[in-house]
């Protein structure tokens, strides 16, 4: 069953992610802002891509003077949407 998740994002140029989670993967990735052909390149690289190995490729990373990132960022809501998922299942 495929979850959708939306998160707002701090400090960065994207207002909103978008994504779904299905067995652990990621599904339709949209950002809303930011620097779009980059963030299109991820939504597409990332298509049904595992969510844990894809937040431990991205957390962390930089852009260039903040201390974050929308990868970054991105990595903090699958973070939260893998939490939601797995309390959603125990309930």
């Amino acid at each position: 069953m495929s979850l959708h998740f939306e998160f707002q994002p701090e400090g960065v140029c994207t207002k909103l992610i978008q994504f779904d989670i299905d067995n652990g993967k990621i599904y339709d990735l949209h950002f809303l802002g930011g620097c779009k052909g980059n963030l299109s390149a991820i939504s597409k690289l990332l298509e049904g891509a595992d969510a844990e190995k894809t937040i431990s490729i991205l957390k962390g990373n930089r852009c260039g003077h903040r201390k974050t990132s929308c990868a970054d960022q991105l990595s903090t809501a699958l973070e939260q949407a893998l939490e939601q998922a797995v309390s959603r299942k125990a309930s």
